[in-house]
C-alpha cells in the first residue's frame, strides 16, 4: 500500500484521467437545476456562472465544463466554491441543489479534482455559433385581428373579442409558441369572415368603386388582395380568386365570396410576407397592432425599406401617429397582465370600496404614468421610482392624499407616502394580493419575472406549501406565517428569493391602501362552535415589519415601493428587461443565445439616450434580427 502512495504521488497532476462532463457531471446539474438560476434570465443571472441554453452543442457543454476551472481552488478543490456553492456548504441562494455526501456530489468534486490539474486561463468567451435571426410562423393576435379589420373594412365590431381566449407565453399573446390554430379558433375565423364580408357590401359602392366588368373584376381582386395580405398578389392567386368570384352570377355575390376566402387564407391570418413586404408587416404591426398603411406599403414595393436608414425613416412617421399610442398601450396591458386586474376579486366586507370602477382607475393611472415617460420622451426608468402620479378622487381617496382639482391631474407623491412609480401604486398592489390579503410571494415573483426578467425555479415536487394555521393562541402576520418557506431548506431555495421582496410591502394592503398594522380575523373552529366556546369570529391588529431586501442584488434593502423603486430603476439588469420585455414583443418569441450581442446593442443604445423608450423601439425595429438580416 505505501509503494502504491508513492507511485502515485509520482504521476504528473496532468496525467490525470479527464473525467467525461458531459455524460457524468452536466446531467447532475441538470438535474439541481442549476441552468434554470444561472443564465441571462436567471435569479441568478448577475453572478459569474453563466450555464450554455438546454439545446447547446456537445462541444460547447464540454467547453462549459472546463471554463468552470475558475471557480476551483487549485490547492484544495473540496473547499472550491465550485463544490460547496451548490450543496450549501457555502451559503447558496439556491440552498441544497446537490445532496452533501451523495454520489453527485462525488462527480462534482471528481470534476473539480480534474480542473485543478489543469490550467487557469481558459477562453471563457467561446460560445454557441450565432444562428441569426430565427424565423418563427406567426399568426394575427386577436388585437391584431380586430384592428386589421377595422383599417381593411371599416368595421367596428371587434369580432375577435368572440374568439377563444389567447393563451399569454412569456408574458405576451402574440408569441409564436402558443398561436396554433385550434378547431374552435378555425371555426372562429370562418363564422366571422362569412360576417364580416357580408357587412362590408351592405354598401357595395364603399368597397367597389368601378362599374361591374372583367376589368373591375381584376382591380378589386388586385387591390384588395394586396392590402389583404400585406404584398401583391402572384399571377396564380389572381387567377384562382378571379375564377372564385365568377362562380357567382351577381357581380357583388361574387366579391363578397372573395372577401370572404381572403380572410380565412393563411396569408392574411398568418405573416406570410416575404423580403419588404415581410418587413413592412412586422413594422406594422410593432408599432400600430395593425396592417401596413398605403405609404408603408409603397416603401416596401419602392425597396426602401432594404437599409437601416429607410426602415428608421418609416418607424419615426408611425411613431408620430396616434395608433402608436394604442399599440404600446397594449404592450403594457399585456407586460403588466391588466387582463388578472380587471378578473381579481376582493372580500368585499373589507375593502367596501373596491369596484370595477376603481380597477379601471388604477389601470388609467397606470397608463397615464407609461404614456408621459414614452411621449413625452422622459427617462423611462421613472417607470419605477418617478415621484409624481396622476389621480381622480377616488384614487386619492385611496392614497389618503388631497382630492385633485381636476380628473387626472399631476400629483406630487409625498416621500412618506413610501409610494413612487408603478411599484406604489395600487395596479401592481393589488394584481399582486389575494381576495382578502396580501401575498408577499406573489409581489416577490412579480418583480423577479417581469421587471428582472428572471426566471424563478418550481418548487421541488411534493412540497407542502400549506402555511400554519392562526390561532387565538398566537395569532401571526402574514411575514411571520411566510418564515416557515424560509426555515424549511425545501422551500427556501425558491422563496428565499422572492418572500424578502414582498416583505418590503407589507404596509400597503391587498387594494394598495396605506396600513400601519395587519388585520387578521380568527374565524370559529367547528368544535369551538360545537362546544359554544366561541361564537365569533376574533380580530386582531398587528404591527408589521415592513423591511425587505431583494438578493442577489448590490444595496438592496428597503423598507417602501419607493425605496425599491430607486434600486430597480438603477440597475442594469432591470433597464435591461425593458429590451427584453419589448423584444420579446416585437419579434414574437423569448430571446435566445444568438440574441445577446444584439440585446446587448440594443441596451447601449437605450442607455445613451438616456433610456428614452421610442429610442429602444427605433433600435429594435432598425436590428438585424427584426429585419430579418
Amino acid at each position: 500500500m505505501r509503494r502504491l502512495i508513492v507511485i502515485l504521488m509520482l504521476v504528473p497532476a496532468a496525467a490525470l484521467a479527464q473525467p467525461d462532463f458531459r455524460a457524468v457531471l452536466w446531467p447532475v446539474l441538470e438535474k439541481a437545476q442549476c441552468r434554470q438560476c444561472h443564465n441571462d434570465n436567471g435569479v441568478a443571472s448577475t453572478t459569474r456562472l453563466q450555464f450554455p441554453p438546454e439545446d447547446a452543442a456537445p462541444g460547447d457543454v464540454h467547453h462549459f465544463g472546463r471554463t468552470l476551472r475558475r471557480f476551483v481552488d487549485a490547492a484544495n478543490p473540496a473547499q472550491s466554491p465550485l463544490v460547496r456553492k451548490p450543496t450549501n456548504r457555502l451559503s447558496h441562494a439556491g440552498g441544497e441543489r446537490i445532496k452533501q455526501g451523495s454520489a453527485d456530489e462525488a462527480a462534482l468534486l471528481d470534476w473539480a479534482r480534474y480542473l485543478a490539474t489543469q490550467p487557469a486561463d481558459v477562453d471563457e468567451k467561446r460560445g454557441p455559433a450565432a444562428s441569426g435571426a430565427r424565423p418563427v410562423l406567426r399568426r394575427l393576435t386577436h388585437s391584431q385581428y380586430n384592428h386589421t379589420v377595422r383599417d381593411l373594412l371599416s368595421d367596428e365590431t371587434r369580432p375577435a373579442d368572440q374568439f377563444p381566449k389567447e393563451d399569454f407565453v412569456h408574458g405576451f399573446t402574440n408569441q409564436s409558441e402558443g398561436q396554433s390554430i385550434s378547431p374552435l379558433l378555425a371555426e372562429a375565423y370562418a363564422r366571422a369572415a362569412e360576417r364580416l364580408a357580408r357587412n362590408a357590401f351592405r354598401h357595395p359602392a364603399r368597397m367597389l368603386t368601378c362599374p361591374p366588368s372583367d376589368a373591375c373584376r381584376d382591380r378589386f381582386i388586385a387591390e384588395f388582395g394586396r392590402r389583404t395580405f400585406r404584398r401583391p398578389l402572384t399571377t396564380r392567386e389572381a387567377a384562382a380568386y378571379s375564377k372564385l368570384f365568377q362562380r357567382e352570377s351577381d357581380f357583388t355575390k361574387g366579391a363578397q365570396l372573395v372577401v370572404e376566402a381572403m380572410l380565412q387564407s393563411p396569408n392574411f391570418l398568418f405573416h406570410l410576407e416575404q423580403g419588404d413586404y415581410a418587413i413592412a408587416s412586422r413594422l406594422s404591426y410593432f408599432l400600430w397592432d395593425t396592417m401596413p398603411d398605403a405609404a408603408l406599403l409603397e416603401a416596401a414595393a419602392a425597396g426602401r425599406l432594404k437599409t437601416k436608414e429607410g426602415v428608421e425613416a418609416q418607424a419615426r412617421r408611425m411613431l408620430a401617429a396616434d395608433r402608436a399610442r394604442a399599440s404600446f398601450d397594449e404592450f403594457l396591458a399585456q407586460w403588466l397582465r391588466f387582463d388578472r386586474l380587471r378578473g381579481a376579486l376582493r372580500d368585499r366586507i373589507r375593502f367596501p370600496e373596491y369596484s370595477a370602477e376603481l380597477v379601471g382607475a388604477m389601470i388609467e393611472e397606470t397608463a397615464r404614468l407609461f404614456r408621459t415617460l414614452v411621449w413625452e420622451k422622459r427617462n423611462f426608468m421613472g417607470f419605477y421610482n418617478a415621484g409624481y402620479t396622476y389621480l381622480v378622487p377616488e384614487l386619492a381617496r385611496l392614497y389618503d392624499l388631497p382630492a385633485p382639482t381636476e380628473p387626472w391631474a399631476l400629483t406630487t407623491l409625498p416621500a412618506e407616502s413610501g409610494r413612487a412609480g408603478i411599484l406604489g401604486q395600487a395596479t401592481f398592489l393589488t394584481l399582486t394580493s389575494k381576495p382578502a390579503d396580501t401575498s408577499p410571494t406573489e409581489r416577490g415573483l412579480f418583480i423577479r419575472e417581469h421587471f428582472l426578467c428572471q426566471q424563478v425555479p418550481p418548487p421541488p415536487p411534493g412540497v407542502n406549501a400549506t402555511l400554519p394555521t392562526v390561532t387565538d393562541e398566537k395569532p401571526q402576520t402574514t411575514r411571520e406565517r411566510l418564515s416557515i418557506h424560509l426555515s424549511n431548506p425545501a422551500c427556501a431555495s425558491c422563496h428565499s428569493l422572492v418572500d424578502p421582496v414582498g416583505f418590503g410591502f407589507e404596509k400597503f394592503d391587498a387594494i394598495g391602501k396605506h396600513r400601519e398594522a395587519e388585520l387578521v380575523v380568527i374565524a370559529p373552529t367547528a368544535d369551538e362552535l360545537k362546544t359554544r366556546r366561541k361564537l365569533k369570529p376574533t380580530e386582531y391588529r398587528l404591527p408589521i415589519e415592513s423591511k425587505g431586501y431583494l438578493r442577489g442584488l448590490q444595496k438592496a434593502e428597503f423598507a417602501s415601493p419607493r425605496e425599491l423603486g430607486q434600486v430597480l430603476a438603477a440597475e442594469a439588469s432591470c433597464q435591461k428587461c425593458v429590451v427584453k420585455q419589448l423584444f420579446r414583443w416585437a419579434s414574437g418569441r423569448h430571446e435566445e443565445t444568438a440574441d445577446t450581442p444584439e440585446i446587448e446593442a440594443v441596451y447601449q443604445r437605450f442607455r445613451e439616450s438616456q433610456f428614452q423608450f421610442q429610442e429602444l423601439i427605433i433600435a429594435i425595429a432598425t436590428s438585424d434580427s427584426f429585419r430579418g438580416k
